[in-house]
């Protein structure tokens, strides 16, 4: 599939600010392709590693909670000046957009969850898994700190903070303010997906634009010019909610 020409110079199109945050275990480095894609059109692209994680898993990971990687997402967006986020979370990360964009409403224009978990007020990793993947949360480090990376995963996965797998979301308000939901399903997973009833719920729900690509869980790695205009059209479709044509 082929993108549209880059448009760096044409007066009537919006840049954009992507923030970009990993799954479990994952860092920044994970959307490597995807952020190319992104900065060769001349967008913005914050690709995140999460406190504890990675080459962040030096920073005291038996105090990282949820909480805290919804900070580390609302401190870019503050310290960076950022006032019409694109959010994109993949799988995990779907717990965090959705905590920063309730936080910092004033900063986030569009959220897009790739084959993610979409919480609610209340909800946790833990409460919205399987009973499988539970037992994947329990097999953690001689700490008990952190889950271990599944065995093929990247070989650049370290363990992921359990405490944030644990905590409840708490939210302040519905995310009603948000202009742009987009959900983005990998159909090309080796056996059942467990996104798929998330998947199946939302596409019949017209608050949300939903997309299914064929590739794996990781579609980042899998089918990064296809993620990529999917995020493209999330932002400019974002924009034009925003800004009525004259």
């Amino acid at each position: 599939m082929t993108l549209p020409t880059p448009t760096r110079q044409n007066r009537n199109t919006t840049m954009a600010d992507f923030v970009l945050i990993p799954g479990m275990c994952h860092g920044g480095w994970c959307f490597a392709e995807l952020t190319d894609e992104l900065r060769a059109h001349g967008h913005t692209v914050h690709p995140l590693t999460l406190t504890g994680i990675s080459e962040r898993s030096h920073i005291h990971p038996g105090a990282v909670n949820l909480d805290t990687h919804i900070q580390d997402v609302t401190a870019v967006l503050e310290a960076a000046n950022i006032r019409d986020a694109v959010l994109v979370g993949h799988s995990y990360g779907g717990m965090v957009i959705t905590g920063a964009a309730d936080r910092a409403a004033d900063r986030v224009r569009s959220l897009v969850y790739v084959d993610a978990m979409v919480p609610g007020h209340g909800d946790s990793c833990w409460s919205l898994v399987t009973e499988q993947e539970r037992r994947w949360y329990m097999d953690v480090v001689d700490s008990g700190h952190a889950v271990r990376p599944l065995p093929f995963f990247d070989p650049r996965a370290t363990p992921h903070p359990l405490a944030s797998l644990l905590q409840p979301l708490r939210l302040a308000g519905d995310l009603t303010h948000i202009r742009r939901r987009t959900y983005v399903y990998a159909a090309g997973w080796d056996g059942p997906s467990p996104f798929a009833p998330v998947h199946e719920r939302l596409r019949d729900d017209p608050a949300w634009k939903t997309h299914a690509l064929a590739g794996g869980h990781n579609l980042m790695r899998d089918t990064p010019r296809d993620l990529a205009r999917i995020l493209l059209e999330a932002a400019e479709h974002a924009d034009h909610a925003q800004t009525p044509e004259p």
